[in-house]
C-alpha cells in the first residue's frame, strides 16, 4: 500500500510564509492528488519550461513557478483561468495563463515538463458537463474521456527527453494508461501512489461503481497513481566526414 501524502497548504513560499489562495466552488480545489503530483514536480522545476494542463486554481503552475520554472497554465474554463491568474498575482510569480482546450493554445511550443490532474472520476454517462462544479470531476463512464486526450496530446508539446506527469484514480485503469503512453513511444512507469478514503464525490458514486463491478462491495478506499512518462532524447547529429588527404 502506498503512503498517504501529508496535508499541507499548497501556496507555500520557499521561506515558509503562506499566502491566501483564491478559489471558486466550480474550480477543482487542490487536494491529495495535487500534493502527490507536487512531490514529483518540484525537483524538475529549476530552469525548466513547465506546462500545467487543466490548471484549475493554478496550484501546480504556481508551485512550479515558485520552484524556479517558467510556467504556463491552460484551462478551458474561464473561471479556472481567472482563478489561476489571481493566485499567480497573490503569490507574486510570473505565470502565463491561456484559455483553451488542452494543448491547443500552445501548439508549436515545447516544454521540458508537462503536468496534469484532469477530471477522472467515473460518471453516470459519457456526456461531460460544460459548466458547474461537476465539470472539474466528471471523466465519463470509465473516467478516461479527458484522461486519454491528455495522454495523447501532451507528448506533442514535450521537448526531447521531457517528462510528463499525470495523476488519476486506479478506478480508471492504470495498465491502460501505461500501455497508451508506451504505444506512442514514451517510456512510462508508476512514479508515486497512495491509498486514501473516498472523498464526497466518489462516496456519492460508490453504489453505481459497485453495480458496474468496478468497485468491490463495501470498499471505500481510492488508489491514486502518478504516471511518469519520458520522451526520447534527441539523437545527436552524426559527425561530418572529413575527407582523407592522400
Amino acid at each position: 500500500m502506498g503512503r498517504r501524502p501529508p496535508r499541507r497548504p499548497w501556496a507555500q513560499k520557499p521561506e515558509g510564509h503562506l499566502r491566501a489562495a483564491a478559489a471558486h466552488p466550480w474550480v477543482y480545489p487542490p487536494q491529495r492528488d495535487t500534493w502527490l503530483l507536487t512531490d514529483l514536480l518540484r525537483p524538475l522545476c529549476p530552469g525548466a519550461r513547465v506546462l500545467d494542463l487543466g490548471t484549475g486554481t493554478g496550484a501546480l503552475a504556481v508551485i512550479a513557478a515558485l520552484a524556479g520554472a517558467t510556467a504556463t497554465a491552460v484551462d478551458i474554463s474561464p473561471l479556472a483561468v481567472a482563478t489561476a491568474r489571481c493566485n499567480a498575482a497573490l503569490h507574486r510569480v510570473p505565470l502565463r495563463v491561456r484559455r483553451g482546450d488542452l494543448t491547443a493554445p500552445v501548439t508549436g511550443e515545447q516544454f521540458d515538463v508537462v503536468v496534469s490532474n484532469p477530471p477522472y472520476v467515473p460518471a453516470a454517462t459519457d456526456e461531460l458537463p460544460g459548466r458547474g462544479r461537476l465539470r472539474a470531476f466528471d471523466g465519463g463512464r470509465d473516467g478516461r474521456a479527458l484522461l486519454d486526450r491528455v495522454l495523447d496530446s501532451a507528448p506533442t508539446v514535450l521537448s526531447p527527453g521531457g517528462t510528463l506527469l499525470v495523476v488519476h484514480s486506479g478506478l480508471c485503469g492504470v495498465d491502460e494508461s501505461l500501455d497508451r503512453l508506451r504505444r506512442i513511444g514514451l517510456t512510462a512507469e508508476v512514479a508515486a501512489q497512495c491509498h486514501h478514503p473516498f472523498g464526497p464525490e466518489l462516496t456519492r458514486r460508490a453504489a453505481m461503481l459497485e453495480a458496474r463491478g468496478v468497485l468491490a462491495p463495501g470498499d471505500r478506499t481510492e488508489h491514486l497513481v502518478v504516471l511518469r512518462a519520458t520522451a526520447r532524447a534527441a539523437t545527436p547529429a552524426p559527425a561530418p566526414q572529413v575527407p582523407s588527404v592522400t
